[in-house]
């Protein structure tokens, strides 16, 4: 696996708790246990991922530098117990891949890391007014499709997901579904770079049609329903683990993506033998705002090793009490086995 973010152990197990909650390191329930995180090659989950690797730290556990690995490995990896959790996944959307890797036989997914996480198909503002778009299906007619053309062919250029993240199966499954193959193209290939050049041709007036999802710090530069709108899709269509599944969303719209809920995954063995582990990752939630906040501050520059560690120092510092509320329900769990 190649090793993206070298992030060293960045909290010391000297750093106590307040009320005598650790009296001592050498009584750390994690004390001589290494664990290994992964994470994709988006740098943007190194936030979600870090968070976790210090709340570990102050439970003793001998945390390794994250490793990167894209998700259908990542699940396998887990799975196998060649690497301990992953912070960032997506259910349902990773569906597939955690079934693919033993589902509950080899992985546990308890409690909640984030809620509320969207996902569709997204156009400028100006152009779904000046043409009445709302829906992803008015692109068969080629008129339409056409206004998104970027290479000239004459058929509407929609930037997808990256080959390995789930939401490429969705997209070719829906441009096929609602017969869209004739007048709109999947452009697949690095999203991060794709998106630099859609956000480009935003600021350049131009029409721009691309799949998004928060968090991401996308959703803080082109704003849902200021700059960039949601396209509708005229029925739930989802392939494989998925199929049958009612995407509409609770304001009666429906952008042919459930909303997904994201998890701390991880070997099963290692949680049935790490209490408190098994505990922290089950308690740990995040507020789907503060992802898209850190994530706005490395788009717009702060995209450093010890930038993204800054904001996480930074996180734990405003929550206090919350961090250390983990980490003390943590513990309190390895006390009782």
């Amino acid at each position: 696996m190649k090793k993206h973010y070298h992030f060293a152990r960045t909290l010391l197990i000297s750093t106590l708790m307040a009320a005598g909650t650790l009296a001592h390191a050498t009584d750390l329930p994690g004390k001589g246990v290494k664990v290994l995180p992964l994470q994709s090659s988006l740098a943007e989950e190194t936030f979600q991922t870090l968070l976790v690797t210090r709340a570990l730290t102050q439970l003793g556990y001998d945390v390794q530098p994250i490793e990167e690995i894209e998700y259908p490995l990542a699940h396998i990896t887990v799975a196998n117990g060649d690497a301990t959790f992953i912070a960032n996944h997506w259910n349902p959307h990773h569906a597939e891949f955690y079934k693919s890797a033993g589902a509950d036989t080899k992985l546990s997914r308890k409690g909640t890391y984030v809620t509320g996480a969207a996902q569709g198909y997204m156009i400028d503002k100006k152009t779904a007014d000046a043409h009445n778009i709302t829906h992803l299906s008015q692109l068969s007619d080629p008129k339409l499709a056409k206004l998104f053309d970027t290479d000239g062919d004459g058929k509407a250029d929609l930037v997808g997901p990256s080959a390995g993240w789930g939401g490429e199966a969705v997209v070719n499954h829906q441009i096929a579904t609602f017969k869209l193959q004739d007048t709109v193209t999947y452009v697949q290939g690095n999203y991060p770079a794709l998106i630099s050049d859609t956000l480009a041709r935003y600021r350049q007036d131009k029409p721009v049609l691309f799949y998004a999802w928060t968090p991401y710090w996308l959703s803080n530069v082109l704003r849902p329903g200021q700059d960039v709108v949601w396209l509708e899709v005229p029925f739930s269509s989802m392939p494989g683990v998925q199929a049958g599944t009612d995407t509409s969303q609770a304001n009666g719209k429906n952008y042919g993506f459930p909303i997904n809920n994201q998890y701390i995954v991880a070997n099963k063995a290692f949680v049935e033998q790490h209490p408190a582990a098994a505990k922290l990752f089950e308690i740990m939630v995040l507020p789907i705002d503060d992802i898209n906040r850190q994530n706005r501050l490395m788009q717009e520059g702060e995209n450093r090793q010890q930038d993204v560690v800054r904001h996480t120092d930074t996180w734990i510092q405003t929550h206090q009490a919350t961090f250390d509320g983990w980490v003390k329900t943590a513990l309190e769990a390895a006390r009782t086995q």
